[in-house]
């Protein structure tokens, strides 16, 4: 049952949103909680990987049918994904399903794969190229119409592979090879051409990029759904943990960067250094799961059992429950967030 809205202005914000495999499942969570509740309204999305599928998703869905629209868009969609993972040899046992485990051993058929794409290219692992996720989103979206969408504003992040830039596509750009681009790990896809262009998942020079919205939105809140951890207690031991850890670290390295320039810039402005406006104040938001998510295992992000799935998607709507209990008034007014304390 759709709650009802909450009486009282709706606010616009901006979304920031990472990529992370199937844990792109509790972003869909947090945007399902955001959609049903009403009190925001999204000016513009910048994402990447999962996040910029989440968000073309959304966007569809909202073009057809409003907040309800984008709802049912989205769960359709990660059902589809749930589906033509069903036959993976990755998938988890039925009794770590049945017992809730979703730290899962991936067993040796994980630990083989994750071998060979250390040895051998993704020409050799896949020749023929295929991805069943580019069929899901052309079924899924519309692309000729979503390129006509003005809100909310799509800002995809890919990294040009040949060039070492970020390249940011707006919604009269995005196509189902852009959103693979966004989300081609180099290790299992070769790089997706776009315009001669090759290019590689966007995580690693913008995961999510900030500046788009701050160039190109009015409203100075974003609000960022991070999906992979940026503290972890533990030290890793072993070859995969340690492998993990450095990719937590490089795929947020770019959001660590951006906080950082704005948090200078805040401080600019608090001190009075920069005045009438010449630069603008940005009010940060967050919304995350670290210490839940610190907890699952790297080939989680693998898992497309439906199970797992709505399990992250209930805990990404509980955060964003008492994200917006909290937060939702200082929305247009203040950051909710100590940029300091939470990036730098």
């Amino acid at each position: 049952m759709t709650a009802r809205r909450k009486p009282g202005p709706v606010k616009a914000i901006n979304l920031a949103l990472q990529g992370g495999g199937a844990h792109g499942a509790l972003t869909w969570g947090v945007l399902d909680q955001l959609l049903e509740d009403g009190r925001l309204t999204i000016e513009g999305i910048s994402a990447t990987s999962a996040g910029a599928m989440n968000a073309a998703v959304l966007a569809q869905g909202y073009m057809a049918g409003g907040r309800e629209g984008a709802r049912l868009a989205l769960e359709s969609f990660w059902r589809a994904v749930s589906a033509a993972g069903s036959a993976s040899p990755l998938r988890p046992s039925l009794l770590d399903r049945w017992s809730g485990n979703w730290n899962m051993d991936y067993s040796a058929t994980y630990l083989v794969f994750d071998v060979l794409t250390r040895m051998l290219a993704p020409s050799q692992l896949n020749p023929l190229g295929l991805n069943p996720l580019r069929d899901l989103l052309v079924a899924a979206i519309d692309f000729d119409r979503l390129r006509r969408c003005t809100a909310p504003k799509l800002y995809v992040s890919a990294t040009n592979a040949r060039s070492g830039k970020i390249k940011v596509f707006e919604n009269h750009e995005v196509s189902a090879d852009v959103l693979m681009a966004s989300a081609c790990l180099p290790f299992l896809y070769e790089a997706v051409e776009i315009d001669g262009e090759p290019y590689w998942d966007g995580g690693y020079l913008g995961n999510p990029a900030i500046f788009p919205l701050i160039y190109n939105c009015d409203s100075p809140d974003v609000l960022v759904v991070r999906v992979n951890p940026i503290r972890r207690e533990d030290l890793p031991k072993t070859a995969r943990g340690i492998l993990n850890r450095i990719n937590e670290i490089s795929f947020n390295s770019s959001l660590m960067r951006e906080m950082r320039a704005i948090a200078f810039v805040t401080r600019l402005i608090d001190d009075g250094t920069v005045k009438d406006g010449r630069l603008k104040r940005m009010l940060i938001h967050s919304i995350e799961a670290d210490e839940y998510m610190a907890g699952l295992d790297y080939s989680s992000k693998l898992n497309p059992d439906w199970d797992f799935l709505t399990h992250l998607r209930d805990v990404g709507r509980e955060r964003a429950r008492v994200w917006l209990a909290a937060n939702v008034d200082k929305v247009g007014v203040q950051s909710s967030i100590d940029i300091r304390e939470a990036f730098l």
